[in-house]
């Protein structure tokens, strides 16, 4: 399934995307029960009850009648994850670490897919980061990594974007990370059923339909059921929670000449079997 986080008419609901331009609203359904969000429907017993919902029911309305919001408007956590591609580490002048580089992101940073990136009025150094993201599906704590896949509700395109001049002002790199409107999140959560081996995927980053990223998820330093374990170590993981797995090579920065994001631009993220999250990009008003 495709699973999105929506606003129409100022209310906000959550679906399944039926047939190619659709929403079988769940929110609508399952709401009455408790359920008002996707982050609380992964959470329960009732996922399987909206692939019931999704045969038996006519599209509520168009894709194109709502606004879709990051696929997890509320998550309790996002963990970023730095220096996880050699060609990334290696462009940057660093070296692999033996334990993934971590740092958090808010929730407000995030936009949706077809929502405006927003450059930041204080920078020129509006980067871009095609990455695949990890949304949780099951609480767990001290996960084996062997068992890890089975804690993944589904997978999502994520544009990690970075502001590179106050990312370099300290040694910490989160004021450079969620800076408002700056990450894209979408366009959907594909449910896990559907990508059984996420280490077989082809992730792709365009600017104004130019490539400029291209990997495949095998390259990942630290694996995704690595990283659950890592993470679900240092605290419990949560029924959407966001692990955004790190950036391949040929960010903006390290090109010469250097290729930042700017007004008027379009940016995609291509992830095979997922879909693209495409945004354009707007200077802060």
């Amino acid at each position: 399934m495709k699973l999105v986080s929506f606003l129409r008419d100022g209310k906000s609901s959550y679906g399944v995307v039926k047939g190619d331009d659709g929403i079988v609203d769940l929110g609508e359904r399952l709401g009455r029960h408790g359920l008002r969000t996707l982050r609380q429907l992964l959470g329960s017993a009732a996922l399987d009850e909206a692939n019931a919902i999704l045969a038996r029911s006519a599209a509520d309305m168009a894709l194109a009648d709502v606004v879709l919001v990051p696929v997890i408007p509320d998550p309790d956590k996002i963990i970023c994850v730095g220096m996880n591609y050699h060609d990334h580490v290696a462009e940057v002048g660093r070296t692999a670490t033996e334990k993934p580089s971590l740092f958090a992101r808010f929730a407000g940073s995030q936009v949706g897919h077809l929502q405006p990136m927003i450059k930041p009025a204080v920078s020129e150094q509006f980067d871009y980061e095609g990455e695949l993201a990890v949304v949780i599906g099951r609480e767990g704590r001290h996960i084996a990594r062997d068992e890890a896949l089975e804690h993944v509700g589904g997978y999502a395109c994520y544009n990690e974007g970075s502001i590179r001049d106050w990312q370099r002002h300290t040694t910490q790199f989160l004021s450079g990370k969620t800076f408002h409107g700056t990450g894209a999140f979408g366009p959907w959560l594909v449910t896990a059923d559907e990508i059984p081996d996420p280490s077989k995927l082809t992730l792709e980053t365009r600017l104004n339909g130019q490539q400029v990223q291209h990997t495949t998820t095998d390259k990942l330093i630290t694996s995704i059921p690595d990283l659950i374990a890592y993470c679900s170590a240092i605290l419990p993981l949560l029924p959407g929670d966001v692990i955004v797995t790190g950036t391949p090579g040929g960010v903006g920065l390290k090109r010469t000449p250097p290729l930042f994001m700017k007004p008027g631009d379009i940016v995609e993220v291509e992830i095979s079997g997922i879909g693209v999250l495409r945004n354009p990009v707007i200077a802060e008003d």
